[in-house]
């Protein structure tokens, strides 16, 4: 009976030691960063497309677009509400950094949303988000061959329950931005804002509006799906 036992054991340790290495081999796959580090974040992303210096392909799971997502993120999935998906018309999604500073966690936070939107109403939609954000109606705009690209940064901070928005960037550093990217072949649109607590130096911004653009010019839409 004690050798069976015995048997029995050096039979579980070596399976053990099997599905160990095995595991230690899949997780060396994918890349070292914080992304791929939580397992539902890697879901949405291609571990052998790095498109650039930080960034890793992302692929919606409504098979509707592409974006760029910084490696330093990750998908935030523990609440209904951090991620929510219906079908291929529908899904939203935060994402979180947390960075220490001199024993204080800053966070920094990317809220995606893709949706349709009849094409028609697109100055309406992007006047009144705008509007309810930023108190400003005109937002900067730029484009492509693919999109249409509506974005604005600005302090904002609350006085009391009053909100106060700072959009003169010689006043005080942006801690928001906020974009709306329209598709120009579709209905399709993703409205994606940037919330962060870090306190930046004076020098930056520019790298931050570097930063938030490149994920803004690299939204593709999905031809005829």
């Amino acid at each position: 009976m004690k050798k069976r036992s015995k048997v029995i054991m050096i039979v579980i340790t070596g399976a053990a030691i099997l599905i160990g290495a095995v595991w230690l081999i899949n997780e060396s796959r994918y890349p070292n960063v914080p992304a791929f580090d939580d397992h539902f974040t890697r879901k949405f992303l291609n571990k052998d497309k790095k498109v650039d210096d930080g960034f890793y392909e992302f692929k919606s799971k409504t098979g509707q677009y592409t974006m760029w997502f910084p490696e330093e993120y990750q998908v935030l999935h523990k609440n209904r509400e951090d991620y929510a998906i219906n079908n291929d018309s529908y899904e939203s999604w935060w994402a979180v950094y947390n960075k220490e500073v001199e024993g204080k966690t800053q966070a920094s936070y990317i809220k995606t949303e893709f949706l349709t939107s009849n094409p028609a109403d697109e100055s309406i939609h992007v006047k009144a988000s705008f509007q309810r954000r930023f108190g400003l109606s005109v937002p900067n705009k730029i484009e492509n061959s693919q999109t249409r690209i509506y974005y604005q940064s600005a302090y904002i901070y609350f006085k009391g329950t009053e909100k106060r928005v700072i959009v003169d960037k010689k006043k005080h550093i942006p801690n928001t931005y906020l974009a709306y990217v329209a598709d120009k072949r579709s209905n399709k649109i993703v409205q994606i804002s940037f919330d962060s607590s870090d306190k930046y130096k004076s020098g930056d911004e520019d790298k931050k509006q570097e930063w938030f653009l490149k994920m803004l010019k690299n939204i593709h839409f999905n031809e005829g799906k």
